[in-house]
């Protein structure tokens, strides 16, 4: 569920959406997501001072709450 939602807002947000790639790496307590743009498109991912990538992490951590696991997404250049 998780992983189709960082997909979806990546998607939205840069203007190659084939090129948006998340891996998901489950842990016992936490859950990783690398998510992978075209290199033209990480600065939209990430925003002005990180304001974007801050805002898709709290939608995260309020749809991991279900889960009671903990969601890290990191963005990969």
């Amino acid at each position: 569920m998780v992983k189709e939602l960082v997909e979806f807002i990546a998607r939205s947000l840069v203007d190659d959406p084939d090129g948006v790639i998340v891996n998901m790496i489950e842990g016992e307590k936490s859950t990783i997501l690398e998510l992978r743009v075209a290199g033209e498109d990480v600065g939209k991912v990430i925003g002005k001072h990180g304001r974007i990538a801050k805002a898709v992490r709290t939608i995260l951590s309020a749809a991991a709450t279900k889960t009671g696991k903990r969601v890290v997404l990191e963005i990969l250049d």
